[in-house]
C-alpha cells in the first residue's frame, strides 16, 4: 500500500574483523588461504544486508587485534562482528570489545556442515575449529565487563545468517534511536499522566535529539503552501485512499494543505518521528491545524516517519522501532473486547500506518473527533490479517524505559465505521485475561501494532540497548 518514496533511513555501520592464531600459519601453509576465503565469503554475505560494512581485514595476533580495535573505534560502528575462523586467543579480541565503543557479535561459521573425518589432517581440522575459542571469549568478556553474544553455524547455514541478520537489524534500530531527531509539537493531552514524557530521559535511555516544536512552526509553513502543491497532494491522496461520501471537499483540501506543510516541517527539522497534540478553541487557526493533521500524519508514517497524536512521544518511538524492523507500526490503543469471538479490538482515531493496511484505506469525514476539538477527515482501516506484534515503550518509577511486546493474530470480523484504525486481534486466550496481563506490563495506553512476529528481533534490540523486554503471554 505504500506508494510514497520511503524516508531515507540511517543505515547501521557494521565493523567486521576476522582472525585466527598466527602460530598456525607456518605449520600449516594451506590453512590461512582457506580461512581468508571463508572471511571473504562472510564479507560477501554481510554486504547483502542493508548496512554499511567496515571490513578491517584478518588479524593473527594481539598486536593486530589492538590495531583493528583502533580502526573500528575511529569508524564509529553500531555493531562489530568478530569472525572466529579457527582458534584464537582472547587477547586478540578483548581490545576490540573494550575499545570500540560498540556492541560485539562473535560468529563461528565453519566451512561446511561437517568435516570429512576419514581424510582430514590437523590443518584441515583447524579450519573447523572456530567453536574452540568461543567459551574462552565468553569468559574473558564477562571478566572485563563486556556483554557477550554469538552465532554458531556454517558458512551457508541460513539459520545462522537469519540470526546474524537479526543482530544487524537491531543495530540499525539502535542507531536510528541513538542518532535520530524526534519532534514533539504542541502540548500534553490534559490528564494523560502515562503519556507525560521527560525529554531528558528519552536521550538518557535511547539517545537521540528531542526537537521541541510549536504549532506556529507548522502554521507558518501551511500559510506558504501554494494551490498547486495542494492539488498535487490531493492527487496523491486520491491515489492512496478510497474517499467515503461523508468527506467534505473543503475539509479534504484543508487536510491536504496541512499535509504539505507537515512535509516541509519534517524536512526543515530533519525529523525521524513526530508526536503532536493541540486542543485549540472556537475554530481558531491552531485548532484547525490540529484537526487537519490526520491525512498528512498518515502519509508521513507510511513513508517511514512515524507520526502520532496525543503527544505520545514514547509511542512514536515504538512505531519507529517497528518500522525500522520492516513491520510497519500503527498508533493503537484498546477499544473493546469481543468475548463472543474471543478477540481484542484495538486501534485509534487519527493517523495510521497505511503500508500495513489489509485493504485500501478509507478517508471518512467526521463532524467531531471523540474527546478532541475539531472536525475533518480521518483514516479508517484494519491492519493486514495474520501474525502481528504489539510494541510499546513503557517507563518505570525509576525513569528507566522498557520494551513491552505481545504476539497475536489479526483476524476478520465486524468493524465500526467511525473513522478509526480498528483491528481484531486474537491472542489465543480469554480477551479479559489478556487485557489484564497487558495492562499490568507498564506499557501505557498507546503502542504500535506491527505486522509479523517480532519477539526474536526485539530480544536482540533489548540485548544491544540494555532495555528490559517484557513479553506478555497468558
Amino acid at each position: 500500500m505504500n506508494h510514497r518514496t520511503p524516508a531515507v533511513a540511517r543505515k547501521p555501520r557494521i565493523g567486521l574483523v576476522a582472525g585466527g592464531l598466527g602460530a598456525y600459519w607456518p605449520q600449516f601453509p594451506d590453512l590461512l588461504p582457506q580461512l581468508e576465503r571463508s572471511a571473504a565469503r562472510v564479507v560477501e554475505r554481510m554486504r547483502a544486508f542493508d548496512a554499511e560494512i567496515v571490513d578491517v581485514g584478518f588479524i593473527s595476533d594481539a598486536q593486530q587485534g589492538a590495531e583493528a580495535a583502533a580502526r573500528l573505534r575511529a569508524a564509529d560502528c553500531d555493531l562489530i562482528v568478530g569472525f572466529l575462523t579457527t582458534y584464537m586467543t582472547a587477547s586478540m579480541l578483548v581490545p576490540v570489545a573494550r575499545r570500540s565503543g560498540a556492541p560485539v557479535l562473535l560468529i563461528n561459521l565453519q566451512p561446511t556442515p561437517s568435516m570429512d573425518h576419514a581424510s582430514f589432517d590437523t590443518g584441515q581440522w583447524l579450519a573447523y575449529c572456530g567453536a574452540c575459542p568461543l567459551p574462552e571469549m565468553a569468559n574473558a568478556f564477562e571478566r572485563v565487563g563486556v556483554e557477550f553474544r554469538s552465532v554458531s553455524g556454517h558458512l551457508e547455514d541460513e539459520r545462522a545468517w537469519e540470526r546474524i541478520g537479526r543482530w544487524i537489524r537491531a543495530a540499525g534500530v539502535r542507531s536510528v534511536l541513538n542518532n535520530g531527531r524526534h519532534g514533539l509539537m504542541g502540548h500534553l493531552y490534559p490528564g494523560m499522566y502515562d503519556v507525560s514524557t521527560d525529554l531528558t530521559m528519552v536521550t538518557g535511555n535511547l539517545g537521540g535529539h528531542m526537537e521541541v516544536l510549536e504549532f506556529d512552526d507548522l502554521r507558518v509553513r501551511v500559510e506558504k503552501v501554494s494551490d498547486d502543491e495542494v492539488d498535487a497532494k490531493l492527487a496523491e491522496t486520491r491515489d492512496v485512499f478510497d474517499l467515503d461520501g461523508s468527506v467534505v471537499e473543503d475539509d479534504l483540501r484543508w487536510a491536504a494543505r496541512v499535509a504539505v506543510g507537515l512535509d516541509g516541517l519534517v524536512a526543515d527539522f530533519d525529523l525521524d518521528s513526530l508526536a503532536y497534540y493541540h486542543r485549540g478553541l472556537d475554530g481558531e487557526t491552531h485548532e484547525r491545524l490540529g484537526a487537519g493533521m490526520i491525512l498528512g500524519a498518515s502519509l508521513l508514517t507510511a513513508r517511514g516517519i512515524p507520526t502520532c497524536g496525543e503527544y505520545e512521544l514514547r509511542t512514536s518511538l515504538a512505531m519507529l522501532v517497528a518500522d525500522r524492523l520492516g513491520a510497519g507500526g500503527s498508533f493503537t490503543e484498546l477499544q473493546a473486547l469481543d468475548f463472543t469471538a474471543g478477540v481484542v479490538e484495538m486501534g485509534h482515531d487519527g493517523p495510521g500506518h497505511l503500508a500495513i493496511s489489509e485493504r485500501k484505506p478509507l478517508l471518512r469525514g467526521l463532524g467531531v473527533y471523540h474527546g478532541k476539538r475539531g472536525w475533518g477527515v480521518s483514516v479508517e482501516f484494519d491492519v493486514r490479517h495474520g501474525p502481528v506484534t504489539l510494541v510499546g515503550l513503557g517507563q518505570g518509577r525509576d525513569g528507566s524505559y522498557r520494551l513491552v511486546a505481545a504476539e497475536g493474530e489479526v483476524v476478520g470480523g465486524p468493524l465500526l465505521k467511525i473513522g478509526n484504525t480498528t483491528s481484531r486481534v486474537d491472542f489465543g486466550c480469554d480477551p479479559g485475561e489478556w487485557t489484564d496481563a497487558w495492562s499490568a506490563s507498564g506499557v501505557g495506553h498507546h503502542w504500535a501494532l506491527a505486522t509479523g512476529r517480532l519477539l526474536p528481533d526485539l530480544r536482540a534490540l533489548a540485548g544491544l540497548t540494555g532495555l528490559d523486554l517484557v513479553e506478555v503471554v497468558v
